[in-house]
């Protein structure tokens, strides 16, 4: 494996960068992690893509990781020397698709590994789309736990939905991008958001859409939990500078809570979330403290760490890091980064939801937490 940050976030840099690392013999494909703000032309970058003769997937996020550092602007690339294959998921909005049809070829196709945990899913979606948490549990069914699993929401702050994903079909929307890749990964997952508020039953939800909060209209809920715990009250235009540090928490068995981010109100005073919050789970109001969500980075490396047979001292650490916690630690998102990192060579995107497991726990869709990956490969 070999990284490459490209600074500038220009597209003749990205090329440069991109063909030294094609040129490389062993360079089996590549994944490119690129920011919003990059200086790039759609169609310019859209030919290129389709010309590649080399594999090549990733998106388009709020910032990028290279180090101990999180971009506004710039592009990573990452070179891989082992076998890579990819595939598509489309209609993650669309009610009407049944996941399982686009997925059971390649489940067919590909066949437990020989030894648990050897094998690498890296998913990249749309992380403004209706259906991820469905789509993601179908992957569970498909494919099992006997793979790893590290990925994230692509897209925009602006939170308005457009083509985010790519690979040599081109640029995608609403869309997932999976890469299979024969190396192994220990991942590692943690959040640091704590409970402020009793358990309360989802009886309406539609999508990514929460309707209702004990039959009661989710964001009239939310803004009373909001008000008697800190005081803050709901405007027209600060609803995401007061929910970034209000999430939501889905009740697990066995585990921690899965965080849901809520974007914005919806009609009908409905909120708006990242993934799915089903009807009929329960959840919880979170909150959290910049010393709270720094730990969980720690915890989040020394669980991928252990989940590494023979680790080095300095390996490659791929970190997957909800974009609404630099929104919420600001500054301090430098001394998170520095956690998670450790001893090893970090790169990696800011998202807009996370994707996980430990090859042993159920696989799952998370906001507002921190995922790592660490690689098998010493190089």
């Amino acid at each position: 494996m070999r990284v490459i940050f490209e600074e500038t976030g220009n597209f003749a840099a990205l090329i440069d960068a991109f063909t030294e690392l094609a040129n490389m013999p062993e360079t089996q494909g590549i994944m490119i992690l690129a920011c919003e703000a990059n200086d790039w032309k759609f169609d310019e970058v859209e030919h290129w893509l389709k010309s590649s003769a080399i594999p090549i997937f990733g998106g388009v996020f709020p910032q990028i990781v290279s180090g101990v550092k999180n971009y506004e602007k710039g592009t990573i690339l990452v070179a891989f020397k082992e076998k890579l294959e990819i595939f598509t998921v489309k209609g993650l909005g669309d009610t009407t698709i049944n996941f399982e049809d686009q997925l059971t070829p390649y489940a067919d196709q590909w066949q437990p590994p020989e030894k648990e945990g050897s094998e690498t899913f890296i998913v990249f979606v749309d992380g403004l789309s209706k259906r991820i948490a469905d789509l993601v549990e179908t992957m569970f069914y498909c494919f099992g736990l006997s793979r790893n699993y590290i990925g994230g929401g692509a897209g925009s702050l602006s939170f308005k939905q457009k083509p985010c994903l790519f690979c040599q079909k081109g640029f995608l929307q609403d869309a997932a991008v999976v890469a299979r890749l024969d190396v192994t990964c220990g991942t590692g997952v943690a959040h640091g958001w704590q409970t402020i508020s009793d358990s309360m039953k989802v009886t309406g939800s539609e999508g990514n859409k929460l309707k209702t909060l004990e039959w009661q209209p989710a964001f009239q809920v939310y803004q009373q939990l909001i008000k008697d715990f800190s005081g803050k009250i709901f405007t027209d235009d600060n609803f995401f500078e007061i929910a970034k540090s209000f999430p939501f928490g889905i009740t697990r068995l066995d585990t921690e809570v899965v965080v849901r981010d809520p974007l914005m109100k919806g009609p009908s005073d409905s909120l708006i979330c990242v993934g799915e919050i089903p009807a009929g789970s329960f959840v919880r109001l979170l909150n959290g403290r910049p010393e709270t969500l720094i730990e969980a980075a720690i915890k989040a490396r020394q669980l991928a760490e252990s989940n590494v047979a023979d680790l080095p001292e300095s390996a490659n650490a791929f970190i997957i890091d909800c974009i609404s916690r630099v929104l919420f630690l600001e500054d301090r998102i430098a001394e998170e980064l520095s956690a998670a990192a450790g001893s090893h060579k970090m790169f990696g995107a800011m998202t807009l939801g996370e994707i996980a497991n430990n090859g042993r726990d159920y696989l799952e869709f998370f906001n507002k937490t921190t995922v790592i990956g660490i690689f098998s490969d010493k190089s």
